[in-house]
């Protein structure tokens, strides 16, 4: 201990000591009295990435939660690994990704003093190969600021109209035309939340009583005509997640329990088909449940549905997951179990006849990729960002 504290003691000595020597380096001049040449003599380089982007890409967004006001969206190759940009997405965004990737759009809202002040809500938007300020559109300063979530804002099917979901505590959807690049109108949903669309003018969102609300809109993004499904979520005794996939007309919601609600999108509107559980009796009285913030994910191609899971009580469906169960959805059998090198809270598949499977954990700075056929991990980058939460692939 005597000699820990006389090490202690001569440290302040020692540290000013070796300030001093580096500011008198820093002061003088070198041998032959040459400056060191600036970086202000060229421009910096320019690098454009490909585009359309290939499918393999993955953007992942990024809450920042130790300082909320400093969000990001980070781009990765999933064949390499390699780490090819990043966005400043200010509070809770979500990029949204249009078909044809030339542009990226992002809803964000600023402060006039960082964490305070005026407010601004805006679309930016950013060019899909320079990933440079291309525009911004100004909207109502509602958007909802929660942590970031699939049905937060979405395009409709044509990529013509972007729609936000708003909570002021009142809920409504800011409508947005990319086309002319302006706001076309705010829809009030009373009583309801977020947005998942339907087609190319249609959408719905959740409501508290376990119903849906479909709007349809017109070519100016205006209201044509409102309609409230029929209950189709037990919200008392297990209720549905807010955090569906989708393929084709229908919508895959999970209760917390486990229970598949097939959504499909008909003529009539949103009807429930027949539910399904993710797991077996012996397996729910075991605790196992699906978890997560993005914790459903399918492959059109593979016909194949990827469900994060753990075992917990009730009350854990935003719990991390070190399992995968994949099911057949032609035969609603399950046909594959992963067992992942990291805690997942969410997932991801890219949308290419050979995809890659993509996992993120909300508290863990790496993503990791497989091989979504064979379960084999192929890679884990490291150091993506802070929180990870929500996984976009072209």
């Amino acid at each position: 201990m005597t000699h820990a504290r006389r090490i202690l003691n001569h440290a302040p000595a020692r540290f000013a000591a070796l300030a001093a020597s580096l500011a008198l380096s820093m002061l003088s001049p070198g041998p032959s009295g040459a400056t060191l040449p600036s970086d202000l003599d060229k421009p910096p380089a320019s690098v454009k990435l490909a585009n359309p982007p290939p499918k393999h890409w993955v953007w992942v967004n990024d809450f920042v939660f130790p300082h909320m006001s400093d969000g990001m969206a980070h781009l990765l190759d999933g064949d390499t690994g390699r780490y090819l940009g990043m966005l400043s997405t200010g509070y809770s965004a979500r990029i949204v990704l249009p078909r044809d990737g030339r542009v990226i759009y992002s809803p964000e809202t600023y402060f006039s003093r960082g964490t305070r002040g005026e407010r601004t809500d805006v679309v930016t938007i950013y060019d899909g190969a320079t990933l440079n300020v291309t525009g911004e559109i100004a909207i109502p300063p509602k958007r909802a600021s929660n942590t970031p979530n699939m049905g937060s804002s979405v395009l409709t099917d044509d990529d013509r109209f972007l729609v936000i979901y708003n909570f002021t505590p009142a809920q409504s959807l800011t409508v947005v035309d990319t086309t002319k690049r302006s706001f076309a109108g705010e829809i009030e949903i009373p009583g309801c939340a977020l947005v998942f669309p339907t087609g190319a003018r249609s959408f719905f969102s959740m409501c508290a009583d376990g119903s849906l609300l479909t709007t349809e809109i017109d070519d100016a993004g205006k209201v044509v005509k409102q309609s409230r499904s029929a209950v189709l979520f037990d919200v008392d005794h297990d209720p549905v997640t807010e955090k569906p996939a989708r393929i084709g007309d229908t919508w895959y919601f999970v209760t917390y329990a486990g229970c598949i609600y097939p959504v499909r999108i008909g003529k009539s509107g949103p009807e429930l088909a027949e539910r399904w559980w993710l797991s077996t009796k012996a397996e729910r009285a075991q605790g196992w449940r699906p978890g997560g913030l993005q914790q459903l994910a399918i492959h059109r191609g593979l016909n194949r549905l990827y469900a994060v899971v753990h075992q917990g009580p009730v009350g854990t469906h935003k719990d991390p997951g070190k399992t995968l169960w994949i099911y057949d959805l032609a035969t609603r059998k399950r046909v594959q179990v992963m067992q992942l090198r990291h805690l997942a809270t969410s997932v991801e598949l890219s949308k290419d006849d050979h995809p890659l499977l993509y996992t993120a954990f909300a508290d863990s700075s790496i993503i990791d990729v497989y091989d979504p056929v064979s379960g084999q991990l192929l890679r884990s980058i490291p150091n993506v960002g802070t929180t990870p939460t929500l996984l976009v692939t072209p």
